[in-house]
C-alpha cells in the first residue's frame, strides 16, 4: 500500500441509498433533531493502492455507524470523499470554465461540461457542471459524481453523532475533538465551494427530519459569517501539523483551515461580494435582500488579518518558498529558475503546498505535454499535448525585466508575431536555429516554465543520458511535425502547451509508454497567501510598501527584480506602483502570473468582476494549419467568448430544483 496515499484515496460512493431529507439552517427557529436515520452506504473496496472503504460495509442504521471507532472513522473519511476532485481537469470548473486552458475545436473527444461553459453552453433547463443538483458534471457514468449538499449532510449526521459523548465510547477525547474539527472544517468548506459558485446559498446547518425540500437562500454576509464562524470553531480543535505522515497526509490542519479562511474573506471584500449594484435587485421569495449593495471597507480589513495568520501559521509549521536545491545534474541558473517554478506545483508534498488533496492527484500530465523532439516516443496517445493555452495567456507574463509586454520601453513587441532565431544566448529557452515569434522571446522565467511553443526548450530530467539541460527536448508543432497538428484528436489549437503541470521527472523518453510521476492537486500554495495578504493590504493601505514586500518575495523565486526595481528602470509608468489602483493592477496580474494553470484564474476574474472584460476577448492561437514558420507564426481566432453580465457571474441553480422548491430564487438573468 503506498503509504502517502493510504488515507484519502476514496473512491466515489458507489451507491447512496435512500438519505432522510435535511432542512436547511432558518435564522430562527427549528424542527425536531434527527434522532435516527436509516441508509445503508455500500462502497466498492478493492486493494489498499486504490479504494478505503468510506461507511461501514452491511451496517443499516447510524446506531451501529457510530458504535465503535472503526465505524465511526470510516464515516469521518465519508465526510471527506466530497471533496473536489481538482486534480482531474473534468472535475475542475475553475479550471476548465474560463479562457487558460483551451481544447481542439473540431474534435470533442476531450470536451466536458466545465469545457462547455467556456464555449458559452451554460443553461438553466440542464445546467453544466450542477453543483447544486449533482448532475452533468462529468462523461462516462461520471455524473452525479460529487454532490457537495449530501456532503454537508454527511457532515451534520456526523458531528450530531461525534458531539454525543455516550457514542463511540473508545474513542479518546482528543482524537474525538480532533474529528470535529475536521468535520467542522469540511463543512465550511463546502459551503464555501458552493458560495463562490453560486453566490448567497443556504446554510445547511443541522440534521432535520423534513421531507419536503425547504432550502432558502440567505444573504451573503450571513453565508460568509456563518462560514467564518464555522471555520474558527475548527481551527481550535484541529493540529498544528500532520505528525504520522505515513497515514494521514492530506488531513486537515490549521494552517488548512485558517488559509481557507483567508480566501473566504478575500472573497467576501472583493467587487462581487462587496457592494455590488448590479444584484441589488437579487431577492428571496419575501423581499429579503441577497445582497448588500454598500460596499464595506472593513472586509479588506477581515481579508488582511486572516491571510497573514495563515501565513503566520503556515510558515511556523514549516512550509516556505520551494526552491531548487542538491543539484547532481549541473544545470544552469536559467533551469534550476524554471524548476523552482514548476516545482512549486508538481512537488509530491512539497513544502509549499500548504494542502494538497490527497484524494486527487493531477491526472491529465499526458494531455498537457506534446511529443517532443530527441524523444524516442512517438506515440500520440500516451502525449497528447491536447490542453493549449490562449495566446492571451502567453501575452499575459511579463517580459524579462519583470513588467507587462505593453508597459516595457526597452523592448518592443508591437509586432509580436514578427520571426527570429534563437541563438546561443537563449538555448535554455529556445532551441538554437530554431525560428519563432517574436512573443517568445525575452521573457520572464515563468513562461519558459509554464508554456511550451514551436522551437522552444521543454526540460525533463530524462531529456538525455546525462539528466543535462544541454541538448534536451525540445517542441516543433508546426504542421504534420511531431507536435503539429495532424493527429485526428490530439493537437494544441493554439500553439502553446502547458509545462507547468508536467513533472520534471516522469520518464518520457523510452520507446515504452512514459510513466507519470502524478502528485497531489496544490489546492493552497503559500504563493496564494502572500498574493492573497499583498492584495488586502494594498485595499487597506493604497500603495503599502508592505504588500510590495510580499509580491517582491514570490518574484523573487520567480528571478525577477522588486516591482519598485522593475516598474521605475523599466516600466512607460514608472510611479504605476505608488498608487492603490496602480498596485491593486500589478498584484492582479501578478497573481494571475504566478497561479496560472491551478484553476484560480477564473475565480480570479469573476470576484474582480473583470470577467466582462476577460472573457468577452477572442480566443487566439498560432495558425496550427502552417507548416512553414511563415504561415504558422500568424495570430488566428479560435473561439468568440461570450460573457453575459450580470448573468454569468454566477451559474444556474437550474430549473428542477427552482420548481421542486418554492423557497428558492434563481440567480439573476436565468
Amino acid at each position: 500500500m503506498k503509504k502517502e496515499s493510504i488515507l484519502l484515496k476514496i473512491a466515489q460512493l458507489k451507491k447512496v441509498m435512500r438519505v432522510t431529507r435535511l432542512r436547511m439552517h432558518k435564522p430562527a427557529g427549528g424542527a425536531k433533531r434527527l434522532s435516527c436515520l436509516a441508509i445503508i452506504l455500500a462502497l466498492s473496496f478493492t486493494s489498499c493502492n486504490d479504494y478505503l472503504d468510506v461507511v461501514p460495509d452491511n451496517v443499516a442504521t447510524m446506531e451501529h455507524a457510530f458504535k465503535l471507532r472503526n465505524e465511526a472513522e470510516k464515516y469521518l473519511f465519508t465526510c471527506y470523499s466530497f471533496l473536489p476532485k481538482n486534480g482531474d481537469g473534468w472535475f475542475n470548473g475553475g479550471l476548465m470554465s474560463g479562457d487558460e486552458i483551451w481544447l481542439p475545436q473540431s474534435s470533442q473527444v476531450h470536451w466536458h461540461p466545465a469545457f462547455r461553459i467556456a464555449q458559452g453552453q451554460q443553461n438553466k433547463d440542464a445546467p453544466l457542471f450542477d453543483e447544486w443538483g449533482g448532475a452533468r458534471k462529468g462523461n462516462d457514468g461520471r455524473s452525479n459524481y460529487l454532490r457537495i449538499w449530501v456532503g454537508i449532510r454527511h457532515c451534520n449526521i456526523f458531528l450530531e453523532n461525534i458531539r454525543d459523548e455516550d457514542k463511540v465510547p473508545d474513542l479518546t477525547l482528543d482524537e474525538r475533538t480532533r474529528w470535529i474539527g475536521e468535520v467542522e472544517f469540511l463543512k465550511a468548506y463546502y459551503h464555501f465551494y458552493m458560495m463562490r459558485m453560486y453566490g448567497p446559498i443556504p446554510i445547511l446547518d443541522e440534521a432535520q427530519l423534513e421531507e419536503e425540500p425547504t432550502a432558502k437562500r440567505m444573504p451573503i454576509k450571513d453565508c460568509v459569517n456563518y462560514i467564518s464562524d464555522l471555520l474558527d470553531k475548527s481551527v481550535e480543535k484541529l493540529p498544528q501539523r500532520i505528525v504520522d505522515g505515513n497515514n494521514q497526509l492530506g488531513r486537515v490542519t490549521q494552517p488548512i483551515a485558517l488559509a481557507v479562511k483567508a480566501k473566504l474573506w478575500l472573497y467576501a471584500a472583493s467587487p462581487l461580494f462587496n457592494g455590488n449594484s448590479d444584484f441589488a435587485n437579487l431577492r428571496d421569495k419575501e423581499g429579503v435582500a441577497l445582497f448588500d449593495p454598500a460596499y464595506d471597507p472593513t472586509r479588506w480589513v477581515k481579508a488582511r488579518d486572516a491571510a497573514k495568520a495563515a501565513i503566520e501559521a503556515a510558515e511556523q509549521n514549516g512550509h516556505g518558498l520551494y526552491e531548487y536545491r542538491n543539484d547532481v545534474l549541473n544545470l544552469s541558473e536559467e533551469t534550476k529558475t524554471q524548476l523552482n517554478i514548476r516545482n512549486a506545483v508538481t512537488d509530491r508534498w512539497g513544502k509549499e503546498h500548504v494542502w494538497a488533496l490527497s484524494n486527487s492527484y493531477f491526472v491529465n500530465e499526458a494531455l498537457c505535454m506534446p511529443p517532443l523532439e530527441r524523444s524516442s516516443n512517438s506515440n500520440r496517445f500516451q502525449m497528447q499535448g491536447a490542453w493549449s493555452a490562449p495566446l492571451k495567456i502567453a501575452k499575459m507574463f511579463y517580459t524579462k525585466n519583470g513588467v507587462p509586454i505593453e508597459e516595457d520601453k526597452t523592448l518592443d513587441y508591437s509586432n509580436y508575431m514578427d520571426l527570429r532565431k534563437g541563438g546561443a544566448e537563449e538555448r535554455f529557452y529556445i532551441e538554437p536555429n530554431q525560428t519563432t515569434a517574436r512573443l517568445n522571446f525575452d521573457r520572464e522565467p515563468r513562461f519558459y516554465a509554464d508554456l511550451g511553443f514551436d522551437g522552444g526548450i521543454w526540460y525533463m530530467k530524462d531529456g538525455n543520458e546525462t539528466g543535462s539541460d544541454v541538448n534536451t527536448f525540445f517542441v516543433k508543432s508546426k504542421n504534420n511535425e511531431k507536435a503539429g497538428f495532424g493527429h485526428f484528436t490530439n493537437w494544441s489549437e493554439t500553439g502553446y502547451f502547458i509545462k507547468k503541470l508536467v513533472h520534471w521527472e516522469s520518464t518520457t523518453r523510452s520507446s515504452n509508454a512514459p510513466t507519470w510521476k502524478q502528485y497531489p492537486w496544490p489546492e493552497v500554495r503559500l504563493a496564494d497567501l502572500y498574493l492573497m495578504y499583498a492584495e488586502a493590504q494594498n485595499e487597506v493601505e493604497g500603495g503599502s510598501p508592505l504588500a510590495i514586500e510580499y509580491l517582491d518575495k514570490i518574484r523573487t523565486r520567480a528571478g525577477l527584480m522588486g516591482v519598485v526595481e522593475s516598474w521605475s528602470n523599466f516600466s512607460k509608468n514608472p510611479a504605476k506602483y505608488t498608487t492603490q489602483d496602480g498596485l491593486r493592477q500589478i498584484i492582479q496580474r501578478e497573481r494571475l502570473i504566478e497561479l496560472c494553470f491551478e484553476g484560480h484564474r477564473f475565480w480570479d476574474l469573476r470576484r474582480w468582476k473583470l470577467a466582462a472584460e476577460e472573457l468577452n476577448k477572442d480566443i487566439t492561437g498560432m495558425n496550427i494549419l502552417g507548416k512553414t514558420v511563415e504561415t504558422y507564426n500568424n495570430e488566428r481566432v479560435v473561439f468568440s467568448q461570450k460573457f453575459i453580465t450580470p448573468r454569468d457571474y454566477f451559474w444556474p441553480i437550474g430549473n428542477w430544483d427552482i420548481r421542486r422548491n418554492p423557497h428558492l430564487v434563481e440567480n439573476l438573468g436565468w
